[in-house]
């Protein structure tokens, strides 16, 4: 029997977001740590393409440190046997990622950051065939419209850049396998509470049937990792941005191509540097119930539900679970008040309106001693700041007014 012919391996992976914090914790640690995962993965697997899809960076203007990872990554990726193929996203700035793009290519990591370049393909070459990878970066509509010809819609830029890639297949020898990797926003997706809206309205999404004639779609922008077509998938993130992603099962996509296209997807699961727990209750609950045990050592968001808003809530719940970082309220039982809180408030002295408003944001009256400290407070300011005298032009005329 002959020996069976091994299959091309392409690692799926995007929105790195390097440089992003969670709730003001620095995230670049953990960064690290699923990208070396991603390095290992790679010589383990016998990866031959990484494919980036855009959102490498967090934002257009870097900090230097997430620049000197990607770096690192880069060396390390281009010192294994895989072709690199990286596009910018909507949160990266496409020149400064594309900044020596040639100079890269000759070490295998292709960057492709211009519209003009996404028809351009990264040819890789098994026993099968030639395979070709295509890299089309964020399009912004107002920007690339009036050079591609076409109006001003996420839909119609994506539309003609697809069209682009499908005529150059189309010049290459029969049977040549293809994988496009986009920065988009497609129908049908599931969304988080971590990513940028491209667009408004919703007016960015596109469909999956513009990548008609594409072996594999990698996407990015989306940070759960899914399938969204049957040839179209995102990786998602690697490291969790918002607690929406609590649920998120996070890694890459392992994508094995054979003789007529995709013969395997799998997933490769990231490190987890932490897990996320969201948590609802009142405090007491909260604080005394054993079935929260398993979130003591995870990131917490704590929506507390108590009818008044307790003292020190923070302060208490890091005592159980300190790593707490988002904490709400949503108190029920409480009557709701018909009248605006303008009406409220109407006509009441400086003391009334601060006690009202600490009433009103907490739940619960101010006490005889936080009144007391109200007043202390703005005795003191009224002591503090001088009446400054009206301009001549505006001060009244005493002796005509008499």
């Amino acid at each position: 029997m002959a020996p069976s012919l091994p299959l091309v391996r392409i690692l799926h992976t995007s929105d790195w977001h390097l440089g992003r914090s969670f709730h003001r914790v620095g995230l670049l640690e953990a960064q690290a740590r699923v990208l070396d995962h991603l390095v290992d993965v790679v010589v383990s697997e016998g990866v031959d393409a990484v494919v980036v899809a855009g959102d490498v960076y967090d934002r257009a203007l870097p900090p230097v440190d997430a620049v000197e990872l990607l770096d690192d990554v880069l060396d390390r990726l281009s010192a294994t046997s895989a072709t690199v193929l990286v596009t910018s996203g909507n949160h990266d700035s496409a020149q400064r990622l594309g900044f020596g793009a040639r100079r890269s290519a000759r070490a295998g990591v292709h960057l492709r950051t211009r519209p003009a370049s996404a028809a351009d393909p990264v040819l890789l070459e098994d026993r099968h065939g030639p395979v070709a990878l295509y890299g089309v970066p964020y399009l912004e509509p107002a920007l690339v419209a009036d050079d591609l010809g076409v109006a001003r819609t996420h839909q119609a830029v994506l539309g003609a850049v697809a069209d682009r890639v499908r005529a150059d297949l189309a010049r290459r020898p029969a049977g040549t396998r293809s994988v496009l990797a986009a920065h988009a926003f497609v129908t049908g997706g599931q969304v988080s509470d971590s990513e940028r809206d491209v667009s408004v309205g919703g007016v960015g999404a596109v469909s999956a049937a513009l990548f008609d004639g594409i072996d594999y779609v990698a996407l990015g922008h989306l940070h759960g990792r899914q399938q969204v077509a049957e040839r179209a998938r995102y990786s998602g993130s690697p490291v969790a941005y918002s607690f929406s992603e609590h649920r998120h099962s996070k890694g890459s996509w392992l994508v094995e191509l054979g003789r007529r296209g995709v013969e395997r997807v799998g997933a490769v699961d990231a490190p987890v540097p932490r897990r996320l727990a969201v948590l609802r209750g009142t405090l007491d609950e909260l604080l005394a119930d054993p079935r929260h045990e398993a979130a003591e050592g995870a990131w917490c968001q704590v929506t507390l539900t108590d009818a008044e808003r307790p003292a020190e809530p923070m302060e208490r719940l890091r005592r159980r679970f300190p790593h707490t970082l988002q904490l709400l309220f949503a108190p029920e039982g409480r009557r709701r008040e018909e009248r605006s809180y303008a009406d409220r408030v109407a006509g009441l002295g400086d003391l009334d309106l601060c006690c009202s408003f600490v009433d009103h944001v907490r739940g619960r009256a101010a006490s005889p001693q936080e009144r007391a400290v109200l007043a202390a407070a703005l005795e003191q300011q009224r002591l503090d700041t001088p009446v400054a005298p009206l301009p001549a032009a505006v001060a009244p005329d005493v002796e005509g007014a008499a």
